[in-house]
């Protein structure tokens, strides 16, 4: 009965994403303009040898789109809250983790989704894939382009245990648009998706250390062109652990939740 449901659950995200193509559409406008407008910029960075100023900002666009997406499941639980969906399935008679799992593989599913396109489409912009190992052309690209899914699903675990978290104790879709503005842009911004983190105060440094997305983002770089600040292990287990408490904390509070 769990697994039905949260497979229900899974499947009805994945039918609502591919239905509501103007919403995709829509969600790629800000990831291209920053391909388009800012991956052409003659910046030279770390691990902007191969294909210039691209190949760093490329990984950096993706983790903004998972980010994006993401919390984007905060949003659709707080729709299904207000016509009433999400009230008729928390009088089944199963546990709300469940629910909360199935909503999430949802959103990690069409995150990732999103996440690959952007991939793709900034291929053509120049960006050059070398994976983890460059000297082992085939094998380094097999092994970084597996890494750089693993990474993926991590950021979409992560963000959207913290939109659920936020979706589960707000009743209106305009104080999540406030969260959304106040919490997503210093996150992507404090990242490292843009520019490297020695590039900032050293204060600032400190905070961006404490942001779930910079191991994402770096984790995705070093899988993506082999140039990373910080050693794959550190990023992957970071983001273990961040996508755990994350989960953790949007389940707790979901199971708390009342719905009118």
């Amino acid at each position: 009965m769990e697994f039905s449901l949260g497979y229900t659950l899974w499947l009805r995200e994945m039918k609502r994403f591919f239905r509501l193509k103007s919403r995709f559409i829509g969600t790629l406008g800000m990831p291209l303009f920053f391909l388009i407008f800012l991956g052409m910029a003659p910046i030279n960075l770390p691990g902007s040898s191969e294909g210039g100023y691209i190949s760093f900002l490329a990984p950096g666009i993706i983790g903004m789109i998972l980010l994006f997406a993401s919390m984007g499941a905060g949003m659709n639980l707080l729709w299904d809250k207000e016509f009433g969906f999400l009230k008729e399935i928390m009088v089944a008679p199963v546990k709300r983790s469940t629910i909360v799992l199935g909503k999430t593989a949802g959103g990690v599913t069409t995150a990732l989704i999103q996440g690959l396109v952007i991939l793709v489409l900034a291929l053509p912009f120049g960006l050059k894939l070398t994976g983890i190992y460059p000297q082992f052309t085939i094998l380094g690209f097999f092994l970084g382009f597996l890494a750089s899914i693993g990474f993926m699903i991590l950021i979409g675990f992560t963000f959207v245990g913290l939109g659920v978290s936020f979706a589960s104790r707000m009743k209106d879709f305009h104080g999540f648009q406030l969260i959304w503005n106040f919490i997503l842009f210093p996150i992507f911004l404090l990242s490292g998706a843009l520019f490297p983190l020695d590039v900032f105060p050293g204060w600032l440094q400190y905070v961006a250390y404490i942001n779930p997305l910079t191991y994402g983002v770096d984790g995705l770089r070093g899988s993506l062109v082999g140039v990373s600040e910080m050693p794959l292990l550190v990023d992957f287990a970071a983001l273990v652990i961040s996508s755990a408490i994350m989960i953790s904390i949007g389940a707790y509070l979901f199971s708390g939740a009342e719905v009118d």
